[in-house]
């Protein structure tokens, strides 16, 4: 019987990931898996809206990532540098990530609830998992 394995949580993973390489770029922009309550001007959100395992050892998330600004510039800057980085995440010390495709590229989506400039993209990222102990 072949060991079960676990995959790391890719949302979180992914924002921990952003939340680091946008504060070393002078973008300490909060970067959650929920919309905060209240609400910052900035903020990224990274959700997990499916994917699939695809053998033995590989998982493939699918990402929603929202970007929110102060402005649509702000919004439309901090979906681009979050996009920049995200689509570099292979080779990070702390993923176990291997590719990242992009699957949805970035469109102006306004908040349904407070109509704050918003902007959204998707990508697939390929996970190894590890053995459970």
């Amino acid at each position: 019987m072949p060991a079960p394995i676990v995959f790391p949580d890719a949302a979180e993973l992914v924002a921990t990931y952003l939340r680091e390489e946008l504060a070393a770029r002078g973008q300490p922009v909060r970067v959650v898996t929920r919309v905060p309550n209240p609400r910052p001007a900035a903020f990224v959100r990274v959700k997990r809206i499916g994917g699939a395992r695809l053998d033995v050892v590989t998982d493939r998330p699918r990402l929603d990532v929202h970007a929110w600004g102060g402005d649509d510039e702000a919004a439309h800057d901090l979906m681009q540098i979050t996009r920049a980085l995200l689509l570099a995440l292979p080779g990070w010390r702390g993923a176990a990530a291997y590719d990242v495709a992009e699957v949805g590229g970035p469109n102006e989506l306004p908040d349904p609830e407070t109509s704050s400039p918003r902007y959204a993209f998707a990508v697939e990222v390929s996970l190894r998992g590890k053995r459970l102990a």
